[in-house]
């Protein structure tokens, strides 16, 4: 069968998502555009619209899957792209992501029933970044939610967005300062931003193609965008000071005391707009902790063991990206053991950050009383992580 390129764009800064679609839509011909609307859900269908350069040309309903509507998206979504794709005639079909939709998950399912995904996309209005960062409300209230048992709020949803799209289509926003498009900068560096109205000057007797087009068009590794996402190798922003906004780098290599960091967690989820990375606790020594916070909420989990506490016949186990971030930040006497905690916001107070993390790890004399003295501890942290 012919080659489908399938673009997925995300985001919920709806009317930037819907610019950067009608965008690629008009720069690329033959394309359609393939949406699902979780809205309907209380209907319990999902609504499925095609479209293309003049309108609607097929629709349908696709019912819910255990009272989920993503999981209904889920289902549907590969077996009509593969009609698509067999129809012929299309040469690129854009996935319209409802609003709290994951680009993650769809470029997997996609991936995994055999097309090809080119590019992910999240679009993003600069002026609208520090409010939706700090938005703790569920999902549910805003209407948003993507199933019954959906307990995300507005922040993580937009943060995992935002940080997942290896390309940010970027809407032109009046609203926007210096400080906005900083904070969005620093948030995720390594992402290639790309303005939605940007166009590329044509070569004679050619139709002008916009950059997010070649964008969309780039190619995509769903591997390397999960491994990216993982705690133990993700790709972190660096430290940085410019037009308000900071970004602080915490590494350490000594365990939290559990009690005390436990008691600072407020303090330390509400110190910046957006904060992850990995951590580890001195009375779970072999735990490598993933530290996930934006709109002042915090989600703690376990990501497996850290690959110092492995034995050598187990890392053969282990995916080579992990393997290598280790070796990069290998201590002789811990591993990859380490605090390695990144905050991001505007008006950062760096200073006093930076002091009630310290203040949060093990004393001298605690750090010298050793693992088995460390097991001891309070195990503070067992109700966030379900134990």
């Amino acid at each position: 069968m012919p080659e489908l390129s399938v673009v997925i764009v995300g985001g919920l800064h709806a009317d930037a998502r819907k610019e950067a679609v009608a965008r690629l839509l008009t720069d690329v011909p033959d394309s359609v555009v393939l949406h699902h609307d979780l809205s309907t859900a209380a209907a319990g269908t999902v609504v499925r619209t095609i479209r293309d350069a003049t309108g609607i040309v097929g629709a349908g309903e696709a019912p819910l899957v255990n009272d989920c509507a993503c999981c209904a998206l889920r289902e549907d979504l590969v077996p009509e792209l593969l009609r698509i794709r067999d129809a012929g005639g299309t040469r690129m079909a854009i996935v319209e992501l409802w609003d709290s939709v994951e680009p993650k998950a769809m470029a997997e399912v996609v991936t995994a029933g055999g097309l090809t995904v080119t590019g992910v996309l999240t679009a993003v209005d600069p002026a609208l970044v520090l409010p939706y960062l700090g938005n703790g409300d569920d999902l549910a209230e805003r209407g948003l939610a993507a199933a019954a048992t959906d307990q995300r709020t507005v922040a993580d949803t937009f943060a995992r967005q935002l940080e997942y799209a290896p390309v940010l289509a970027v809407a032109a926003s009046p609203e926007a300062d210096d400080e906005d498009r900083e904070l969005l900068a620093q948030l995720h560096p390594t992402a290639r931003q790309v303005p939605i109205d940007d166009l590329t000057v044509p070569a004679p007797r050619r139709r002008p193609l916009s950059s997010l087009a070649r964008a969309a068009l780039a190619g995509f590794d769903v591997e390397a965008a999960d491994a990216a996402q993982h705690p133990a190798c993700a790709l972190l922003p660096a430290d940085a000071d410019a037009h308000g906004v900071a970004t602080l780098v915490w590494h350490r290599r000594r365990p939290f005391h559990p009690e005390r960091l436990y008691a600072a967690l407020e303090d330390l989820t509400c110190a910046a707009a957006r904060s992850r990375g990995r951590f580890w606790l001195a009375d779970k020594p072999d735990v490598l902790l993933h530290w996930d916070a934006a709109g002042g909420a915090l989600c703690v989990e376990s990501a497996g063991p850290w690959l110092a506490s492995l034995p050598d016949a187990a890392w053969d186990m282990v995916p080579p990206v992990r393997r290598a971030a280790a070796a990069l930040d290998w201590h002789p006497e811990h591993g990859d053991c380490c605090q390695h905690l990144v905050f991001t916001s505007p008006a950062l107070d760096r200073d006093g950050l930076e002091q009630l993390l310290e203040s949060c790890l093990l004393t001298d004399a605690e750090y010298a009383a050793g693992r088995a003295a460390w097991k001891q501890l309070p195990p503070a942290f067992d109700t966030l992580l379900e134990v």
